[in-house]
């Protein structure tokens, strides 16, 4: 089974830099000057309540959302230049949403195929190759030749993780991927997730799921307003938290 692509960035420092990043939708302030650097090899998680700001900074990240503001660097690439190709960025980058978004006429082979043809230009064969090893990876090996619409909602959300995989990511970003799946199937996406940070994946995760923050996180990033309001170790935010906002939100979801 192939490991991820190593992170590599010219100086050694933060896969991940932001710097100021503001982000509007018309007067809607929704983020507000962020700064944050993600390591090699770290899995930053980032709570919050609804509304806090904290998909649309991930959504930044890939240029999904346009910053209104600042700087997003992804190793020596300035992610939010103009001149950036926004594509050449994608390819480094992988992204797994809450809704599954796989192609409901290919298989779950063919749907972790498509985007290594396509976008990498890889052959048939080695397409497939990957395919296998990424599906088997996820624990569907036994799945491949199934169509979305006879898998579970946890299983479609495992064919998307392979898929963004199979592109050979420098940093995977999850964004509440678990929070569309029926409580029994989300386990088995979890364990996928744990896996990917014992690998040593650089990840970014937006998330609810405060038992794996506190098991998997290098690092918890809580946001409200638009802001980060605090962050450290897991221990550091959960269990001694510095901030009452930080602590007001801890004990509703406790």
């Amino acid at each position: 089974m192939s490991e991820p692509t190593a992170n590599v960035t010219p100086n050694g420092g933060p896969i991940v830099r932001i710097r100021n990043l503001k982000k509007s939708f018309g007067s809607l302030e929704v983020l507000r000057d962020v700064d944050m650097d993600v390591q090699k090899g770290e899995v930053v998680v980032i709570l919050g309540p609804s509304g806090s700001g904290k998909s649309t900074m991930l959504r930044c990240v890939n240029r999904l959302e346009e910053p209104t503001g600042g700087e997003i660097w992804l190793e020596d690439i300035k992610v939010n230049d103009p001149k950036t190709n926004i594509n050449e960025v994608r390819e480094r980058i992988g992204m797994v949403f809450q809704q599954f978004n796989l192609f409901p006429h290919l298989t779950a082979k063919g749907n972790v195929m498509l985007a290594q043809r396509k976008v990498l230009k890889r052959s048939k064969h080695e397409a497939e190759r990957i395919a296998l090893e990424q599906l088997e990876r996820v624990g569907l090996g036994d799945r491949v030749d199934y169509f979305p619409a006879q898998l579970s909602g946890g299983q479609q959300q495992r064919v998307a993780i392979a898929r963004a995989l199979a592109m050979d990511p420098h940093v995977m970003l999850f964004d509440e991927v678990t929070s569309a799946l029926d409580p029994e199937l989300v386990r088995g996406v979890l364990d996928v997730m744990k896996g990917l940070a014992k690998a040593g994946m650089t990840m970014l995760v937006v998330t609810h799921e405060m038992g794996f923050a506190r098991d998997v996180a290098s690092r918890a990033v809580f946001m409200d307003g638009g802001v980060i309001v605090e962050e450290g170790t897991p221990s550091e935010v959960f269990d001694h938290p510095r901030h009452e906002r930080t602590k007001d939100f801890l004990g509703h979801i406790a």
